[in-house]
Order: structure tokens, then sequence, then C-alpha cells
């Protein structure tokens, strides 16, 4: 896998954290809490996808080449979830307009943030696709140490870069890049399946 395929990769998987990181920012966090989320969160990226990877790699040197086709079989149904998780939100949030009106979530304190175990939980919820993507990545061979570090400062850039574009762009944003980071992994899967 060259390395611009990589970087599709950790662009798309790094969505997810990028997205939640919009949604905070809107709500509010400090420049602070933005560094530690997003190093946090760009140590999770390395470490889970090394599992993954690990997983993998042991995977691809028991079944060959049949592991090739489950790496990029894994890439496709990640991004196909990932598509399928901003649909199924979409119509939550249409479902509860409709009922209510939205509320301002400005000033709200951000407790997701706020304690370690919180920290660690938003952390492992964004990442835990790593693990799977270095599940799929493992059984295509792909090069351990420049994976895992790209996934994870990709990861970490993106979750900073979310925060201070939530303070002024909304929502909106953050679901369109979980739609794109679902095409590129369908995308990359089916490339690699060729």
């Amino acid at each position: 896998m060259g390395l611009w395929t990589l970087l599709l990769v950790a662009l798309a998987l790094g969505t997810d954290a990028f997205a939640l990181a919009i949604g905070i920012g809107v709500i509010g966090i400090s420049r602070k809490k933005i560094i530690i989320v997003s190093l946090v969160i760009c140590l999770f990226h390395i470490f889970m996808p090394l599992i993954g990877l690990g997983i993998g790699k042991l995977l691809g040197g028991l079944i060959g080449n049949l592991a090739a086709v489950i790496g990029a079989v894994v890439l496709i149904f990640i991004g196909l979830n990932m598509l399928w998780e901003v649909f199924k939100n979409r119509r939550r949030i249409i479902s509860f307009s409709r009922g209510k009106q939205e509320q301002n979530l400005k000033g709200k304190k951000n407790r997701s943030v706020d304690s370690f175990w919180g920290l660690m939980m938003l952390a492992a919820s964004v990442s835990i696709d790593a693990l799977s993507v270095g599940f799929g990545l493992g059984a295509l061979k792909a090069q351990i140490f420049q994976t895992v570090i790209v996934l994870g400062v990709v990861a970490g850039l993106m979750t900073a870069t979310g925060f201070h574009l939530g303070r002024g762009l909304g929502s909106r944003l953050g679901e369109r890049a979980e739609i794109m980071g679902g095409i590129i992994l369908v995308a990359v899967g089916i490339k690699l399946l060729f």
C-alpha cells in the first residue's frame, strides 16, 4: 500500500474524531482541553490499529492471499457502516426536530472531556474503527510503524481542526466529513480488491 493510499485511509478513519470534535467545539472547549483530547485521540489511533495490525499480520501469514481479500472487505464494510451511521443519525435528528425545538447547546458543561474515564471512553469510541482498519491493513501486509504513525498523527490533527472549526461552522460539516470518510474507505477497499 502506497503512502497516498495510506493517507486516504487515515483521513477517512479520522472523520469520526473530526465530526465529534466539531460537535464538542460547537458546545465549547478550552484550548488546553483541545490539546489534551487531540493527543489522547492520536495515541488511541496509534495503539488500536497496532493491535489490529498485529492480528491482521498473523492472519495474513496463516492464510496468505485470502487475507488481502479479507482486509479489503473489512475496509469496505467499515466505510459502508460509517455511511449507514450518518443516515441513521440524520433520521433520528429529523424525527427529534419535528417534535421539539432544537436546544441551544452553547454554555453547557462538556462532561465527555472533563473526566479521565469520560475522555478514555470518548477516545475509544472514535478509535474503535481503527482496530478494524488496523486488522484490514495488517492482512494487506502494510508497514506497521509507518501505518500507525500516519493514522495517529492524522487523527490527532483532524481532531484539533474539528474543535476549532466547530466553534464557527456548526455540526453540518461533521456529517459531510463522515460521508466523505465512508466513501473513501469503500473506494480504497474496492481498489485493493482489484
